[in-house]
């Protein structure tokens, strides 16, 4: 039997190389390209044939998978409505910001539903696991511990105990005794989650992979592992705040961009019902430079405070800090307020904010912001009882966002009396929620700041 060739593959971007190099030429990496073993020819080249696989239609009719709640909404939420068995989830977040803390508390919960689990840890100590699960007040719930970063001997646990949930904290200390491979490397991580991942849909168990994350916020290790799994979760918040977001970018059993609110404290993660209210809650007297947005997050609308101060530059070159918000499109908005409302802001220094640590990432945002911008370099206090929304077009136009009439309702709720939102949104009936529908960005200004 001829011996199957050898096949190279960069562990940067995977690229195959049909033999090594130093230097990848797809991604430009150094020392980055390894060979990995072929697969046999032997079936094919005794002519072997495999088995025909069944086909079915669009029309079949599936059932849908069972959940299991953990009794934690914001979690559930998240989820979709629950955890799918023989699902595999990723869940990545700045070293400290409570992940561990977060899947405790959510083993914790589910295994209290009746939901047996099995949390592996191969960072800790299970005496430090015991200590964080005191300090939690969990000691009582009915949650397996076992520390270990040899995967073969995990998947013989597996089989052996077949519980409902497994959680892996995290995937980048596991190894594979079959892949010559330090633990942590892309290939060991790529290795150990395709096993993970084949044994949770193997045998119908819904596990859970702890990710590390860059510098830059990404997934440490090959993508191709948020590609494997079927639900890809991101923990985020700031070390300066009590808030913590979960966030959902993938999930192919719920609504992606769904978000759940926890407060950290010292009992561990509290559970924040309505976000909207907790974020706005230390809002003072009316100051310049103070507007809230009325968001939609996933299927929630959520309404935060937008923060800016204009101040002259005290060296050559204006400075520029923005936390919570796009920077590039915070530029594009400076840009648009200069070039289509006669606004320069050359030679100020501008600084936005988003209040409780929150990260918006909606065009809508953009009225907003414009809107605080002008109002700090003015120095003119806007409406406390006045939220805004829509997205700004490079003309200076404004142009309608989705979920109108639901930012507003969320605003009523919370006792907004005003509202200006861009011509031609659906807006439905809100009762006490007066609304003005704006067309141009440089009428607005004009007409509130006596901007040209």
């Amino acid at each position: 039997m001829a011996k199957a060739p050898a096949q190279f593959t960069c562990t940067a971007c995977g690229a195959a190389h049909s033999k090594w190099a130093g230097r990848c030429e797809a991604c430009g990496a150094w020392n980055t390209v390894i060979e990995q073993a072929a697969l046999s020819a032997g079936p094919r080249a005794l002519g072997a044939k495999g088995r025909a696989i069944a086909l079915t239609t669009l029309a079949s009719i599936e059932t849908p998978p069972e959940r299991a709640r953990s009794g934690l909404d914001e979690l559930d939420r998240v989820l979709g409505g629950g955890l799918v068995a023989a699902s595999a989830l990723l869940v990545g977040g700045d070293p400290g910001i409570g992940k561990s803390t977060l899947l405790l508390q959510a083993a914790a919960s589910f295994a209290r539903q009746g939901v047996s689990c099995l949390y592996v840890s191969g960072e800790e100590a299970p005496a430090q696991v015991r200590m964080r699960a005191l300090r939690l007040g969990l000691q009582d719930a009915p949650v397996q511990l076992a520390t270990e970063t040899n995967l073969r001997d995990i998947l013989t646990t597996l089989d052996a105990r077949r519980p409902d949930l497994v959680i892996i904290d995290s995937i980048q200390t596991m190894w594979l005794d079959t892949v010559d491979a330090a633990p942590g490397s892309v290939a060991q991580v790529r290795a150990s989650a395709q096993e993970l991942v084949s044994f949770a849909k193997r045998r119908g168990v819904a596990v859970v992979l702890v990710g590390h994350v860059t510098k830059d916020g990404q997934i440490a290790g090959p993508r191709v592992v948020e590609h494997m799994v079927d639900c890809v979760l991101y923990f985020e918040g700031e070390r300066g705040h009590q808030f913590r977001i979960l966030r959902a970018v993938k999930n192919r059993f719920g609504a992606a961009d769904e978000i759940g609110v926890f407060e950290m404290t010292g009992d561990g993660l509290v559970q924040v019902a309505n976000p909207s209210a907790l974020f706005l809650s230390d809002r003072g007297q009316p100051a310049p430079g103070a507007t809230v947005f009325a968001g939609i997050e996933g299927t929630r609308p959520l309404l935060t405070e937008i923060q800016a101060l204009v101040a002259p530059a005290a060296f050559g070159t204006a400075r520029r800090t923005v936390v919570g918000l796009d920077a590039g499109r915070v530029a594009t908005i400076l840009a648009v307020l200069e070039a289509r409302c006669a606004t320069p802001f050359s030679g100020l220094d501008v600084f936005l904010n988003v209040a409780g640590g929150m990260r918006v990432n909606e065009p809508a945002a953009d009225l907003a912001v414009a809107t605080a911008l002008m109002s700090a370099r003015e120095d003119v206090a806007i409406a406390p009882d006045l939220v805004l929304f829509g997205e700004i077009s490079l003309s200076g136009a404004l142009r309608p966002v989705g979920q109108a009439e639901n930012r507003l309702k969320e605003a009523a709720k919370l006792g907004f009396k005003q509202a200006l939102a861009p011509t031609g949104s659906k807006l439905g009936q809100v009762p006490g929620m007066k609304v003005r529908q704006i067309a141009d960005l440089a009428a607005f200004v004009g007409e509130m700041f006596g901007a040209q």
